[in-house]
């Protein structure tokens, strides 16, 4: 196929899930002055069927509505026409090649499918290819999450239209669906999966993270059986993955392996084989493999990559990348942006939401914001972005390895995703065996409190001792003061008494003196008149 054939075919893909007042402006920007390429896609998509965008190729639970069938609309001019075995009652997906009915099957047993018929106008080899891949891949496969395909065949060979007009309500005898479907385009029916999307079931029910994980592993679990059968779905999103209950227990079921790629065995064959340049998936949840548009083969780690971003969206409400955004930004630049951006954790994503967006979010997850984050934050964040690896070496190697370390991030166990340490590892011990590890706290702090009681009244019993033998010191240290200060009293008492004494003595001899002093001055006294009469008379 020709790299201008193949460019056409992508921006033509992009072009028709745009609504259409925006496509005219898309086209100018990506023709860029290519008059021959402009005409041509413009006659392309005033070819299709439906202006509107793309409709995922799934099937929602049918809702009591007032249909208007108008007349020349070939859509609605099939219901009522019978294939085979199988009533055609109402249209209710439509897909890039594709077209979903809910039929009536009337024998061996009567029941309600769903029928999937090659769109009028598209049955070209590589579609009618396509087609039946996706009819091969479903009948291969056998698992509880995937819808079962039930029969397959080809419409009947081509009857001459009626020539009678048709009647008000646009169906008539049944001439004109036959004529509509009666081009030899095979069919496949499949289980009726009378469910919503995954995200809007969540939603819808306000279930929690630890809920949505546990639907999200089962999804898991049906790609992997996919690939077990050699096939990978190449266009993982949340229309494509319906939720139905069972005896009350919500079901996810995988749908559309429209654009599926086998890997190996008879399949192989009968698929189409992606060209260089060849552009398929939703640009939401591509793989930046499948952008890369290159030589580069897509395997198993590309589907591993789109339930990342569907792991992302059930966590925040948001794919990593806006769609709008991207298919908006062009084609190259879309295509850079998948390839080389890289995308924001989850938990810092939800962080930056609106406030009011922000609460919402939260409230359909049955928690507050801060309590939100926190579960986001570590194991989470961690696996989301080994999924969301640029490089496919890095990302986990099956969708089994994916919902194993889920489960442990449930069982409180160490993840593969996030490098493992010492406190990581003892923090998640203590998570798992919280009972164990409780009674080990109890325990020891039973032990560590006896320790404690122990130690004070150690402490203390030696402060006491040490306080005794302080006062008995303290006492003898006392007693040889008072020894001393007696022995002391004593000396100095001897002292005072010899010095009281030798007062005494001296005050005796003093007085002594004084005695006799006066006793010699009063001779002296007496003896001077005597002298003197006795000079006189000598």
């Amino acid at each position: 196929m020709p790299a201008s054939h193949e460019r056409e075919q992508a921006i033509f893909t992009l072009a028709v899930a745009k609504p259409a007042a925006e496509r005219a402006a898309f086209l100018d920007r990506e023709c860029a002055g290519d008059l021959a390429l402009r005409q041509r896609l413009e006659a392309l998509m005033a070819a299709h069927e439906r202006p509107d965008p793309v409709l995922d190729a799934h099937i929602e639970e049918a809702k009591p509505t007032v249909k208007v069938d108008l007349p020349g609309d070939p859509v609605d001019a099939a219901v009522g026409v019978t294939i085979g075995r199988y009533k055609l009652l109402e249209k209710v997906g439509e897909g890039g090649c594709g077209v979903v009915y809910v039929a009536e099957q009337t024998e061996p047993v009567r029941r309600r499918v769903a029928l999937k018929v090659i769109k009028l106008g598209m049955d070209t080899k590589a579609v009618v290819a396509r087609f039946e891949a996706e009819r091969q891949a479903l009948a291969m496969m056998d698992h509880p999450n995937i819808a079962k395909v039930l029969d397959a065949g080809s419409t009947e060979s081509p009857h001459p239209a009626s020539s009678h007009p048709l009647p008000p309500d646009g169906r008539g005898t049944g001439g004109e669906g036959r004529s509509y479907l009666s081009a030899g385009r095979p069919y496949f029916v499949m289980e009726l999966v009378r469910g919503i999307r995954i995200t809007d079931y969540c939603d819808q029910n306000n279930l929690s993270t630890v809920e949505r994980l546990q639907l999200f592993i089962q999804v898991c679990h049906a790609i992997q059986h996919a690939h077990q059968k050699g096939i990978i779905h190449r266009d993982i999103k949340s229309s494509n993955i319906l939720v139905t209950l069972h005896d009350g227990v919500p079901v996810p079921k995988v749908i559309d392996f429209g654009i599926v790629k086998a890997t190996e065995g008879r399949l192989t064959d009968a698929t189409v084989y992606t060209q260089l340049h060849q552009f398929i998936g939703t640009p939401a949840y591509m793989s930046p493999e499948q952008a890369e548009m290159s030589g580069l083969d897509i395997d198993t780690r590309s589907d591993i990559y789109s339930l990342g971003v569907l792991l992302y969206e059930l966590l925040i409400g948001r794919t990593p990348f806006d769609a709008k955004e991207l298919v908006d930004s062009g084609l190259d630049a879309m295509r850079k942006t998948i390839r080389e951006r890289e995308p924001v954790r989850p938990s810092t994503r939800l962080a930056t939401l609106p406030g009011e967006e922000l609460t919402t979010t939260a409230k359909r997850r049955s928690a507050d914001v801060p309590k939100l984050v926190h579960l986001l934050k570590g194991d989470l964040d961690w696996i989301v972005m080994k999924c969301l690896e640029k490089d496919r070496v890095r990302r986990y190697e099956t969708a089994n390895g994916l919902a194993a370390d889920l489960k442990r991030h449930l069982n409180n166990e160490p993840v593969v995703a996030r490098p493992p340490s010492t406190a990581y590892r003892i923090q998640k011990a203590i998570r798992r065996h919280k009972l164990a590890f409780v009674a080990a706290a109890a325990v020891s702090l039973a032990l560590s409190i006896g320790v404690a009681v122990s130690t004070v009244q150690a402490v203390r019993a030696t402060r006491a001792e040490r306080a005794k033998q302080a006062l008995l010191q303290s006492e003898q240290q006392a007693r040889q003061a008072a020894t001393r200060a007696q022995g002391e009293a004593e000396v100095e008492r001897d002292r005072a008494r010899r010095n009281l004494y030798a007062a005494d003595i001296n005050l005796a001899h003093q007085a002594w003196l004084q005695s006799n002093l006066g006793k010699a001055r009063r001779l002296l006294e007496r003896a001077r008149p005597q002298a003197g009469q006795e000079d006189l008379r000598g």
